[in-house]
């Protein structure tokens, strides 16, 4: 409804998060409107938007930091596929080799060199320990939507 209101054009903004910070006031907030009283639901809405843009806004800055952080670590030739990986990785934070060829197009081979050159720098980590259909993750990358995750709590009452 946002996107199509043209109020976001990239983003959608997790409203339910803000709601679920306390259901009790929410579920009074319904029993309000159900009795002609719409001004609660409303007021729910607007403080659950702006508790979802705050969030949203942790979120996004926490993963411009590890993506920062990523770059830092991480020494490769500047046209390797390695640094690209790295923006990719912010919205698919867990790869394999195929899903790296499908990405960029390039060989087998050059995807496995792009995953290994980010676990020496201490971007990715081996999660299979398997010698085939392996799978690497981003940890700070999972940490950060974790910790964004467990910030969004529900308060009964």
């Amino acid at each position: 409804m946002l996107n199509s209101r043209r109020l976001t054009s990239h983003v959608t903004v997790p409203i339910s998060a803000g709601l679920l910070v306390n259901t009790g006031s929410y579920f009074d907030a319904l029993t309000h409107f159900r009795s002609g009283d719409p001004e609660p639901i409303v007021r729910q809405f607007v403080d659950a938007a702006f508790y979802a843009i705050g969030s949203g806004r942790r979120l996004v800055d926490e993963l411009r930091s590890v993506r920062a952080a990523y770059q830092e670590q991480t020494t490769a030739r500047a046209d390797s596929t390695a640094w690209k990986l790295i923006d990719r990785l912010m919205a698919q934070p867990v790869v394999n080799s195929g899903y790296v060829v499908e990405a960029f197009g390039i060989s087998g081979v050059a995807a496995q060199r792009a995953i290994d050159r980010l676990v020496e720098s201490g971007v990715l980590r081996e999660v299979t320990q398997r010698a085939r259909n392996r799978v690497w993750q981003a940890d700070g990358i999972l940490t950060a939507l974790d910790d964004f995750a467990a910030g969004i709590r529900r308060v009964r009452g």
